[in-house]
């Protein structure tokens, strides 16, 4: 009898081609879909998935996660830039919703394992960098539950982005096979802004200081900012760049300094996720998902993590996540609550 798989659908390329890969490997599969939020089109993306469902021969399922996700992804979205953080709602996504609520439907569609079309790759204890590194998805699943990689299958994992739009054409998913992607926050049609505008009133003018508390310009309100930008405060005098090194949310002051005052060598994280026993390692970090690899000691106490970098890192914001790695094995990783020179 077939081990059947459940796997989170979307309508586009990946998931769809994720379908077909896992039957190649002789799986029986489900397609699950999840209507996060209001922000998208569910009835294009359903008839994308009906095509698929027809194409490949599939039973597909839709469930309405809208409540799990807005308590989950989208508020704490924006509380975090009220609390003067920068958020990761993609990373926060995956642990609450892709990995937390879709487990939760294995037993209803009584399937054993689940898929996703995600760039990474596993072996069950650990989870990997893909081999499309630009590609790669593993710093946002960081914080996915150890017990839950056994039941997790990547078929993407081992393939180069170009590769999967060559299988969706072959196998005649042509509609999709070079869609266009998306590459910002799904619940965003335009800015971040606009979304906490709907919450609160972000244009409150404030207060620039220098690390010395000295007041040196205006700013048009704490939430249009983030460690490390350069622009959009105004400065009364000044003949050198100043970058945004804090953010005060009480006061809607925002701090700012000189490039040297953003480098940081000790970071301190919490509601850390591990896929490894130790408590004490080397490796290698990244601070943001773009953000080149930095050797490190990480340090772990419970949940909490003291991370000693090997070199400054610069830009290191409240509320982003750092991720272990040991060459391409993902240790593990936590939330930056703070960080000191």
């Amino acid at each position: 009898m077939k081990k059947r798989v459940l796997v989170g659908i979307s309508g586009g390329v990946d998931s769809a081609v994720s379908v077909y890969l896992l039957q190649q490997q002789g799986y029986e599969v489900v397609g699950l879909y999840l209507k996060m939020h209001s922000d998208v089109n569910h009835q294009q993306n359903i008839a994308k998935i009906e095509t698929l469902s027809r194409i490949l021969n599939i039973e597909y399922h839709v469930e309405d996660v809208t409540d799990v996700f807005r308590e989950e992804v989208y508020n704490y979205f924006v509380t975090s830039y009220k609390d003067g953080s920068t958020p990761n709602p993609c990373a926060m996504c995956n642990i609450k919703i892709k990995f937390g609520e879709f487990q939760k439907y294995l037993p209803k569609y009584k399937c054993d394992y689940l898929a996703t079309g995600h760039y990474v790759r596993s072996d069950g204890q650990f989870l990997y960098k893909a081999k499309d590194t630009k590609k790669d998805q593993s710093y946002f699943m960081f914080g996915i539950s150890k017990q839950i990689l056994p039941k997790c299958i990547f078929p993407l994992g081992e393939y180069t982005k170009a590769e999967i739009k060559q299988i969706a054409a072959q196998i005649g998913l042509h509609d999709i096979a070079y869609d266009k992607e998306s590459q910002d926050i799904c619940f965003i049609p335009t800015n971040y802004i606009d979304i906490l505008t709907q919450h609160f009133n972000t244009n409150l003018k404030g207060k620039v200081i220098n690390t010395k508390k000295q007041v040196i310009g205006t700013h048009k309100g704490y939430m249009h900012y983030t460690i490390g930008q350069r622009k959009g405060f105004n400065l009364f005098r000044s003949h050198v760049p100043h970058y945004v090194i804090g953010i005060d949310s009480k006061t809607n002051k925002i701090i700012v300094g000189h490039k040297d005052q953003l480098a940081k060598k000790v970071i301190f994280l919490k509601q850390c996720n591990l896929f490894t026993d130790q408590k004490s390692f080397e490796c290698e970090v990244k601070v943001r998902y773009k953000s080149d690899p930095i050797k490190a000691l990480v340090k772990i106490d419970k949940t909490k993590a003291c991370v000693f970098l090997s070199q400054p890192a610069y830009s290191i914001a409240k509320g982003q996540a750092c991720v272990f790695y040991d060459n391409d094995k993902v240790l593990g990783g936590g939330w930056i609550r703070g960080a000191k020179k």
